[in-house]
């Protein structure tokens, strides 16, 4: 793997990288972001009886269309015409894990779509809880795993 980095020119000013000859391929990335807030507050949360009414389903519309709009977000990424998003939530004791899948078939990753996705499904469940704890905070957003491209399958070990 190159340690050069790709998004730099060689006076060092930032340029969006030339995907043109790259190979089509599928291409999925997994994310996640920990949600951490109170014990009690994780199952008003799952059972979507918060004063803001069904957090779940509002933070996966969240994440899906943040996925799809990472592009206009992050400045030097590509639009990519996303095949597939999908936004699972697991609970824990004192905070729910916010899982993000992005797939697309096209010539760059979908890296930056799933971080983007975890991170604001996780965003909108502190929206959705901050009437019942101000103390919420979104934790440790993450790759888990990435498949498709020239560099190959990758997955987290820890």
């Amino acid at each position: 793997m190159s340690e050069k980095l790709t998004h730099l020119r060689e006076d060092g000013s930032a340029h969006m990288v030339d995907v043109s000859d790259k190979a089509v391929t599928k291409r999925v990335a997994t994310a996640e972001a920990i949600f951490a807030t109170r014990e009690d507050v994780v199952p008003m949360l799952m059972t979507g009886n918060l004063p803001k009414g069904e957090a779940l389903g509002t933070a996966r519309v969240a994440g899906i269309m943040a996925a799809k709009r990472t592009w206009e977000l992050i400045p030097l990424c590509h639009p990519l015409p996303i095949s597939k998003v999908s936004i699972d939530f697991e609970a824990q004791d004192s905070a729910v894990r916010v899982i993000a899948q992005v797939t697309t078939k096209g010539v760059t990753g979908v890296e930056m779509e799933a971080l983007t996705a975890a991170s604001v499904a996780a965003l909108t469940l502190y929206d959705m809880v901050k009437a019942v704890d101000k103390h919420a905070e979104v934790r440790s957003v993450k790759v888990l795993a990435k498949s498709g491209g020239k560099s190959g399958d990758w997955a987290r070990e820890d």
